[in-house]
């Protein structure tokens, strides 16, 4: 069964050809890193060609062009290894609803099925950083001064920013409202409270 820590997980990232993969679209690339208490351990990494070409807008969006993903192994032999990469660990993304749609889509082909629960730290992120001007990723790295080499929409350094945000959520759940060792349950239930109510909530649940 998969832990119920928060520190310990796999933190993904997909690019992908357009918004929906019920519309035909697929991934283009998969980057993730593994979190194993509260230190980045494992980078997964990897192109992977769709079968067809991507349009103009995604080669400059994303920096990734048709010459790259032309000798790059097709998205059912990448997803088969990164089914290794996340074995039943619980899994985040930032605005995770649109990684996990591509997540369950490609490893529909492949019949695959993960054990791990999804977090969404951009939801989280809404609830304890109100504050925030925004809650997009480039923004949250910024607000919380997060370690970044300045690269955006490539799959690995979004996980890897998306990675030191969830550590920071966690090290802040601590220090600012004194809940010791946050399970990933918690941070579940915090994306799904509203931003009036999480004061109160974390205080509860300190014991405070």
């Amino acid at each position: 069964m998969p832990t119920t820590a928060a520190n310990t997980l796999v933190v993904l990232d997909f690019e992908t050809t357009g918004l929906s993969p019920n519309q035909g679209d697929r991934a283009i690339e998969i980057g993730a890193v593994l979190i194993e208490n509260g230190v980045i351990t494992q980078r997964f990494s990897e192109l992977m060609n769709p079968g067809f070409r991507i349009s103009r807008f995604i080669e400059d969006y994303t920096g990734i062009s048709n010459q790259m993903l032309r000798d790059a192994a097709p998205c059912n032999e990448v997803m088969a290894r990164f089914a290794d990469f996340i074995a039943d660990h619980n899994l985040v993304a930032h605005n995770a609803a649109f990684d996990q749609r591509f997540l369950d889509a490609e490893f529909a082909q492949i019949r695959h099925r993960y054990l791990g629960q999804f977090g969404c730290s951009l939801l989280v992120a809404r609830r304890l950083y109100q504050a925030a001007p925004n809650h997009q990723l480039g923004t949250l790295v910024r607000y919380k001064q997060l370690p970044t080499d300045g690269t955006f929409h490539r799959a690995l350094a979004d996980a890897e920013m998306t990675g030191h945000l969830w550590l920071a959520m966690l090290a802040d759940l601590q220090q600012e409202f004194g809940v010791n060792a946050p399970t990933f349950e918690l941070l579940q239930k915090i994306a799904k409270k509203t931003k009036a109510d999480v004061p109160k909530f974390l205080r509860q649940y300190a014991g405070k």
